[in-house]
């Protein structure tokens, strides 16, 4: 049985594409991770939080779970809880580069492979008119750094990307797709 331990739609949406049978299950995990963790570690580290929490595996069982973070200066930009934190967040972004990290964690009974992959995303100039138009008809409260690249946001201001779009999207499936390869 493959496992997807994610709510996200984006990342069912993107496993869906491999054409494997899967199930959805999700577990509450505390995300907190050591404030002396380098940025780009942090994902792969709730990653593994994630999949830790599943006690109750099969030996048989494959387990995927992903957590993806927004980085620009070092510093994390997680998912904004309010439509100001959103508006923040894409002020910092627009007109510069900044990365996209996803962890992913891989269990099957004892055995564990977990990585990340990061994506260099360039945006656009935006102006305050588009950012406020976009978070008011995306509701992007749910897309770490406020933005989804599938989305309105990533057609106008995202120019160039350095990596996989899919990670971007929220799970890099090409490299999800070699380690499930190797396990089963």
């Amino acid at each position: 049985m493959l496992i997807l331990g994610s709510k996200s739609p984006r990342r069912q949406e993107l496993m869906r594409g491999l054409d494997i049978p899967f199930e959805v299950r999700t577990k509450a995990t505390d995300e907190t991770y050591p404030k002396n963790l380098d940025a780009r570690e942090v994902p792969e580290y709730i990653a593994n939080l994630k999949a830790d929490a599943f006690t109750d595996l099969k030996e048989e069982d494959i387990l995927v779970t992903a957590d993806t973070v927004v980085i620009a200066d070092g510093k994390i930009f997680g998912k904004p809880h309010t439509k100001e934190e959103a508006t923040e967040m894409l002020k910092t972004l627009q007109d510069r580069t900044h990365i996209v990290v996803t962890g992913v964690s891989i269990r099957k009974g004892k055995q564990r492979v977990s990585f990340s992959d990061t994506t260099k995303v360039h945006f656009s100039p935006l102006t305050d008119k588009e950012i406020e138009s976009y978070i008011e008809r995306y509701k992007p409260f749910d897309k770490a750094g406020a933005y989804g690249v599938q989305e309105w946001i990533g057609y106008v201001a995202v120019d160039r990307l350095e990596g996989s779009y899919f990670n971007v999207v929220g799970l890099p499936i090409h490299r999800v797709y070699q380690e499930l390869k190797e396990l089963i």
